[in-house]
């Protein structure tokens, strides 16, 4: 039988074409592929900082936790040239985060004027509350745990997290007779205005700051938030277990009601971006908390920095799976400004983003919001601490106050 192939002979050139068709491309607009090699670690632990730097070249979505870092080191990094003035950061999060173990990483940047303001959902405000006065436990069940059994025993299942009920009791407890004395003051026209200025109307950024006020617990962001002056911005205050207060409250209070005004706290938000000599968005998750941030930005004609950390997909046509690039149709983000989504579960990879910025140590320190150096040196009985004010390092005494 004859051979259907000849010693010698050719491949079809319609294959060799297809398969080996030469690269047009240049090496010098491209930067190669890399990834972590351990061998430069094989006498010391690798530091997360230094794990981050390596996955920027990484590709995926490690590349993308690179590209969040250099954007959310831009943002912290600009000083307005003729103002000197740093850029406004905000910082927007879902409930669930601060459900989860996320929220030291979030107090953290709060208790030390990281960021400007912050977005967040009802559950954003009261989980961070119920947390002070008892726990949040991780499900054995992981995310399998049956709701039926769970509801019958009064626990309620976030994810592979579980809140038993009494939880919210403790939180109704401590909150109403708050909500009270918040009544008064608004019947008294005591309620401040964000200028200190008394008789104004109760708005959602009040009510939290008012409630942080109230907590004397240093884990909490809204402790930390009171006190630094960080406004707290929530427009679905209700939908949560502190609407179900504030419904009850209407109740027990009947015929006086509590009045909070969402008009004044949109005001304040916007004009705040109105007045920043530069933006940057850092979102975690989507929803209301997204879209108020970036609309905040849409009065400025965009953000000039935005980072993005969800599971989101754009199929749908939804805010939280829309890309960067949708926001800047809007006008919320600039025309040249630039922008990264992270398509991953926040838990995972904001600890990575914090550490390769806000908690990076740059020249053997770590400083807060403000170029306070956080640390500790020898001699006299107040805290010396070193203070940069645009690259110039002056030393100065600053005594820490504590709550007790």
């Amino acid at each position: 039988m004859a051979s259907s192939t000849q010693a010698g002979e050719a491949a079809p050139s319609k294959a060799t074409d297809a398969v080996l068709k030469p690269s047009e491309f240049s090496a010098a607009d491209a930067t190669e592929v890399d990834g972590v090699d351990f061998n430069n670690y094989v006498d010391r632990n690798v530091t997360v900082a230094e794990l981050v730097d390596n996955m920027s070249t990484m590709g995926f979505q490690a590349t993308s936790v690179g590209e969040a870092v250099k954007l959310v080191n831009k943002m912290r990094s600009f000083r307005d040239p003729t103002t000197s003035s740093k850029a406004t950061i905000f910082l927007g999060y879902t409930s669930n985060l601060i459900s989860s173990g996320l929220r030291e990483t979030i107090r953290y940047l709060v208790q030390h004027k990281h960021i400007s303001a912050i977005v967040t959902t009802a559950g954003g405000i009261e989980e961070d509350i119920i947390k002070c006065l008892a726990p949040t436990y991780l499900s054995q069940q992981g995310f399998a745990a049956p709701g039926a059994a769970l509801r019958a025993k009064g626990v309620n299942r976030i994810g592979n997290l579980l809140v038993p009920n009494n939880n919210y009791c403790a939180f109704e407890d401590w909150v109403v007779p708050i909500l009270d004395t918040m009544l008064e003051e608004q019947e008294a026209g005591r309620v401040e205005d964000v200028d200190g200025q008394a008789g104004g109307c109760w708005t959602p950024s009040k009510v939290i700051k008012r409630l942080g006020r109230e907590i004397h617990d240093e884990s909490s962001v809204l402790y930390w938030a009171s006190r630094n002056g960080i406004p707290i911005f929530c427009p679905a205050l209700t939908d949560g277990s502190l609407g179900d207060m504030l419904y009850f409250h209407t109740f027990k209070s009947s015929p006086r009601q509590l009045r909070i005004d969402i008009v004044e706290d949109i005001r304040r938000i916007n004009m705040m971006a109105v007045h920043a000599k530069a933006v940057g968005a850092i979102v975690l998750g989507g929803g209301v908390v997204k879209h108020h941030i970036m609309n905040a930005c849409l009065m400025r004609n965009g953000c000039d920095w935005g980072v993005f950390v969800n599971t989101a997909q754009e199929f749908d046509g939804s805010d939280a799976g829309a890309r960067p690039d949708e926001a800047v149709s809007w006008g919320k983000i600039r025309v040249g400004g630039e922008a990264v989504k992270v398509y991953a579960e926040a838990t995972v990879v904001f600890p990575l983003i914090v550490a390769g910025t806000f908690a990076r140590v740059v020249d053997g320190v770590v400083r807060d919001g403000d170029g306070v150096v956080l640390g500790k040196k020898d001699g006299g009985d107040e805290e010396q601490v070193v203070v940069v004010v645009l690259e110039e390092a002056v030393e100065k005494d600053v005594t820490l106050e504590k709550d007790t």
